[in-house]
């Protein structure tokens, strides 16, 4: 069997599995796509750079044993479940409110695009379960190399989501000019997202 790259368990394997991640529908993908079509390219770096600090946090967390410390504390486990589920469905709500001329619940002021996609990242569903039990099976046992293994993985799952969050930004823009010329459409697609979000949450808090 050939080394393992960095100490990770099938390098390549990784990095398909990280892409194939971040194309599942989540909050992070509506928070970014909602941030890009009502803040233009801006909006959609800033909440590319939140997604990417969430993303970091979460991970460095897993490093650091917090994934063991939740798993040997149910009741703390429970509490980040409900506390993400909560904010993902109060979010859903007051998106599902939309209304044409109304206030966004995906806030439109530039200094709010990170923070939003940053907290949205933090308590996706599908980010806490891929770095908290998914992720750490891809350190190698017996190849590790510590730090140099999770700073190389920590890298790769940076440029990965930055050429994501590229490409899904650029495709956003491309369908932003229809959404202004017909703001009910764009009501519609705020009050679908909410939907989603909604759903989300609720299957964060029964924990499936």
């Amino acid at each position: 069997m050939s080394p393992a790259l960095f100490g990770i368990a099938d390098y390549w394997a990784f990095v398909l599995a990280v892409w194939v991640f971040l194309m599942i529908p989540g909050p992070g993908n509506l928070v970014l796509i909602g941030s890009t079509g009502k803040g233009g390219v801006r909006g959609g770096l800033a909440a590319t750079a939140g997604v990417m600090a969430g993303d970091q946090l979460l991970m460095w967390s897993a490093v650091a044993g917090v994934a063991a410390v939740l798993k040997a504390a149910p009741a703390l486990f429970a509490a980040v479940q409900w506390l993400g589920a909560a904010y993902l469905v109060w979010l859903g709500l007051k998106m599902m409110r939309a209304r044409a001329g109304g206030a966004p619940a995906l806030q439109v002021r530039p200094r709010q695009y990170f923070q939003q996609a940053f907290v949205i990242t933090l308590f996706n569903p599908k980010a806490i379960v891929f770095y908290m039990a998914f992720f750490p099976q891809f350190v190698h046992p017996t190849q590790h190399q510590g730090l140099l293994t999770f700073g190389a993985m920590a890298v790769t799952v940076a440029l990965i989501t930055l050429l994501y969050c590229v490409l899904a930004i650029a495709l956003t823009r491309l369908a932003a000019e229809r959404l202004r010329a017909s703001p009910i459409y764009g009501v519609w697609l705020e009050r679908v997202a909410g939907g989603l979000l909604l759903g989300f949450g609720i299957k964060l808090a029964l924990g499936r």
